[in-house]
């Protein structure tokens, strides 16, 4: 196996790292529009590339990432991953098959998913040195994986800090950030005792509300039904973070968002909106998951930078998101990375396969806009309907 790693990030530098796979996707749309071959996929790149927004260009080689590329590796897709300038590490075999998978959708958002060459899974063991002290860790696995990755990483942490190998930087004496997105096809009743366990090791747990639903013997979760707002409040009960100070986010497709902590609910709307005619510019929700908790995990690592400087600026006037700041206390990193996160997925739906990114006038553009002003536009008009119905943002009777 030959392993290249492009740009260099530095040790301590580090402050995003996805375990999920590099995939190459076929796409099955049942009828709605034309199949795809050979799209650029996988937890990893979607992952990526949500956290890339959120970090912008000048901290680009903080999002840290592995790259298994086999002997039938698309050449055109190597460049599109140059272009992010992320600090990727191409691990190159050419005795095996690029990682390959079959998505295909249903009308109401449902996925089918199979793989189609053997997979290569992510092991703690393969990080190496520099990515191991990420400040935050995303995973796409079983509960069981999940809390066997959180024991792996903190522990190499700690062997590491015993043989003088930790960074100098401050919060290589913090533990990490740890975001989890449940598995969907072991989103099923047997998991709920695993998944419950699991919520204990992690900060951020994110099933979407299909597969919340799943879990536990519902037809899916909605914010509107008694016995869905129960089961939320059971799992919070039961615990999530080492502290039972992290919280659940629900990702609900064109609903958006619904967060859960201890003490605070929040519902954040899509990015994209139906206009007077029912149409909107979401064309394939492929990844949009991933990119939403890649930008998620970046955004609770990324205050002081320009997307929270222009949440901060737009949403500060409004009383009832400086009373939701405060309700969430050591938490409130989470409403902003939230923000990014929604505007995040928004890109991602937009197109089949991953937002293009080019340079305008030395500025950063994806599908032509700048990350940065969408936020703006968005908070823009979080803030005029929190002003209008803050009980509806906040979840209050």
């Amino acid at each position: 196996m030959v392993e290249t790693e492009f740009p260099n990030a530095q040790k301590g530098e580090v402050e995003f790292c996805t375990l999920g796979m590099f995939i190459i996707d076929d796409i099955e749309f049942g009828g709605s529009r034309p199949d795809v071959k050979n799209v650029l996929g996988g937890a990893a790149s979607y992952a990526v590339v949500g956290a890339r927004l959120v970090a912008g260009s000048r901290h680009g080689r903080a999002v840290s990432w592995i790259v298994d590329v086999g002997s039938d590796f698309p050449p055109e897709t190597l460049a599109v991953i140059k272009s992010w300038g992320t600090d990727c590490v191409i691990r190159e075999d050419l005795s095996r098959l690029t990682t390959r998978a079959w998505n295909g959708y249903h009308p109401d958002e449902k996925r089918d998913f199979k793989y189609l060459t053997p997979k290569l899974r992510l092991e703690p063991s393969m990080l190496s040195d520099t990515q191991v002290w990420s400040r935050t860790f995303h995973m796409v696995c079983s509960p069981a994986r999940c809390i066997s990755i959180v024991h792996d990483i903190l522990q190499r942490r700690e062997q590491l800090r015993e043989a003088g190998q930790a960074p100098s930087t401050e919060h290589a004496l913090e533990r990490p950030i740890f975001v989890w997105e449940p598995v969907p096809d072991l989103c099923t009743p047997e998991e709920q005792g695993k998944f419950l366990e699991a919520n204990r090791v992690v900060d951020v747990v994110s099933p979407n509300h299909m597969e919340l639903g799943m879990m536990f013997d519902q037809p899916g979760w909605t914010v509107e039904s008694e016995e869905s707002q129960a089961l939320v409040q059971m799992i919070i009960n039961a615990g999530i973070g080492p502290n039972g100070d992290g919280c659940m986010v629900i990702r609900a497709g064109k609903e958006g968002s619904y967060a859960y902590s201890r003490d605070q609910k929040l519902w954040l709307p899509a990015y994209h909106q139906p206009n007077t005619s029912g149409a909107t510019a979401v064309l394939d929700p492929t990844g949009a998951g991933n990119s939403f908790l890649g930008a998620l995990a970046q955004g609770m690592v990324t205050a002081g930078r320009e997307p929270f400087d222009i949440i901060e600026s737009t949403l500060s006037p409004s009383e009832s998101w400086k009373q939701a700041m405060d309700n969430w206390g050591q938490r409130r990193d989470v409403l902003g990375a939230l923000i990014c996160a929604t505007v995040a997925a928004g890109f991602v739906v937009e197109q089949i396969g991953v937002p293009q990114i080019s340079v305008d006038n030395g500025k950063e553009m994806w599908n032509q806009t700048e990350f940065a002003e969408r936020v703006r536009l968005y908070t823009q008009r979080l803030f005029k309907t929190l002003q209008e119905s803050p009980q509806r943002h906040l979840l209050t009777n």
